[in-house]
């Protein structure tokens, strides 16, 4: 079996897994809704923000990678359920290697990502006044926001052996990742050591392209916002795949055996 064709095979497990939990989906758009009719409501009318923009228009980007972030980061507890209950032994077992495994997960996850944002692209013609141009290329930045939200997610999963765990975890990454990316507030002002933070977010650079796609001004350049995006994602994607061998076959440590009679 290709490493494709593993990777194709995870991606429709995972998706058919996620059609018979409609309820995760419908978290997941819940989430950036509560913060755009409700949050941002309230906000419009007290926020002065300097460019003189709405507040629900500045913010809109924002919740857009909102959705994606947390639609395409938590999709990874699928790994960590497989892990506990030993399929992904299974899966790791094949010819194809981690890396295939990890790629159809990541697949699986950007699906996710996605679709919970599109759903939430939806609302564009209430909040702003989008071209077709302008929605076109928010989809693809929406797309490429949900792979990295992808790849970190699975990075967080690599090692855990626990839901529990996992979502202590993504949730004190993903949280301050968001508040320290100017998705929801302007991040100019923010002290020395925080911004620099934020140059390096992979968030405020998702955050930047989507403003970019609708025309809204951005702090960083362009190439700056690639630059960090796919670094990111390399280096993200190739740690978990070193992490994620349970044999440790790719950092030359072979899992100690067991005593006998041990669980």
């Amino acid at each position: 079996m290709s490493a494709l064709t593993t990777a194709l095979a995870i991606t429709t497990r995972d998706l058919r897994r996620v059609r018979r939990q409609p309820s995760r989906l419908l978290g997941g758009i819940a989430r950036p809704f509560v913060w755009l009719l409700l949050v941002a409501t309230g906000y419009n009318a007290i926020a002065q923000l300097p460019s003189g923009m709405p507040y629900r228009e500045f913010v809109y980007p924002g919740v857009l990678v909102m959705a994606c972030l947390f639609g395409g980061a938590l999709t990874a507890v699928s790994t960590v359920y497989d892990r506990e209950f030993g399929m992904l032994r299974l899966m790791l077992a094949s010819p194809a290697g981690p890396g295939a495994v990890l790629f159809g997960r990541t697949l699986s996850a950007t699906v996710m990502g996605t679709t919970q944002a599109l759903v939430v692209l939806a609302a564009a013609p209430f909040i702003t006044s989008p071209t077709l141009p302008q929605l076109l290329l928010a989809v693809g930045t929406l797309v490429v926001a949900s792979a990295v939200s992808a790849v970190l997610g699975l990075l967080v999963a690599s090692r855990l052996r626990s839901v529990e765990n996992f979502a202590g975890i993504i949730n004190v990454l993903l949280f301050p990742l968001l508040f320290l990316s100017g998705a929801l507030y302007p991040a100019e002002q923010l002290p020395r050591p925080l911004a620099l933070f934020a140059s390096v977010n992979p968030v405020t650079h998702m955050v930047e392209l989507v403003r970019r796609a609708f025309g809204q001004p951005a702090e960083y350049g362009f190439g700056l916002n690639v630059v960090v995006l796919v670094a990111w994602t390399v280096v993200a994607f190739l740690l978990a795949t070193l992490l994620f061998d349970p044999e440790a076959r790719l950092i030359g440590r072979p899992r100690p055996a067991r005593a006998a009679g041990a669980p």
